[in-house]
């Protein structure tokens, strides 16, 4: 390391040194956000690591707790894809299940202890910081959204043509009887189109960042605490976190699933 590091010494340090991402320049905090990308990478392959796992090892007689669990996961998905969706796709079902239980692993990192894995990657690694969210990283969440912005484009050009999209962009919503009135009209129907793209993975990506954002900022806030105050109040708080990063996830998902939903369909 090129800098001193210490041990914080008061209530500011300690949520500053909290809220510091480990990233490629040590010394000014900038560049890219190696834990986030990390943490996020790992949870994404212990989801596929998991999924594989009971597949290969399904037992219709003997289902053990795990295949349950993810049957019951799956069916819930399957059954939001049906109310929701309504076109025909392959790529629909397994999406939703990988953006819902990815967010939630990634959200769920909130429910371990604030100083753990800092602490076991300064004595093990000797890294000093360390953000173990990924979805509190308004970068991770906007990656995601954007991703979703692309599958928008992607799946309205596959179910429309090239030629259908363009014309959807200039036609809709606003339509008119007329050639002329149909130019005139064709800037405005574009900017609408546009600001309504572009507004979906904003709000996809703020949602989640704000609230994860928000429940970390808490949490260091609770582990800051009396050990007696942080039971009393840290109790609670993650009681009701579990909603909040149970919701989240499957927020994210429905979105998605709406939002490729009206990519498909005629305006």
């Amino acid at each position: 390391m090129s800098e001193v590091q210490h041990e914080p010494a008061n209530a500011t340090e300690y949520i500053k040194h909290h809220l510091t991402f480990l990233t490629s320049d040590e010394v000014n905090h900038t560049g890219f956000h190696l834990d986030t990308f990390w943490i996020a990478l790992v949870l994404g392959l212990l989801f596929i690591g998991i999924f594989s796992l009971v597949a290969r090892r399904a037992s219709v007689d003997k289902p053990g707790r795990l295949q349950c669990l993810i049957e019951i996961i799956v069916e819930m998905v399957d059954t939001q894809i049906k109310d929701a969706f309504h076109g025909k796709s392959k790529v629909i079902a397994p999406l939703s299940l990988t953006i819902f239980c990815w967010v939630f692993l990634m959200n769920a990192m909130d429910f371990l202890p604030v100083d753990l894995l800092p602490w076991l990657a300064k004595h093990l690694f000797g890294i000093h910081y360390l953000r173990v969210v990924p979805t509190a990283d308004v970068n991770q969440t906007f990656a995601m959204s954007i991703s979703v912005m692309f599958l928008i484009v992607g799946f309205s050009i596959a179910a429309k043509g090239v030629g259908g999209y363009v014309k959807e962009l200039f036609t809709a919503p606003f339509h008119a009887s007329g050639t002329a009135m149909t130019i005139v009209l064709a800037p405005i129907n574009f900017a609408f189109q546009l600001i309504e793209l572009v507004a979906k993975p904003i709000s996809l990506a703020l949602r989640l960042f704000g609230n994860m954002y928000a429940g970390e900022l808490i949490f260091i806030l609770i582990a800051m605490l009396p050990m007696s105050a942080q039971w009393i109040l840290g109790g609670p708080w993650a009681i009701f976190h579990i909603l909040v990063v149970t919701l989240q996830a499957f927020v994210f998902m429905m979105l998605t699933i709406v939002y490729l939903s009206l990519a498909v369909e005629d305006h």
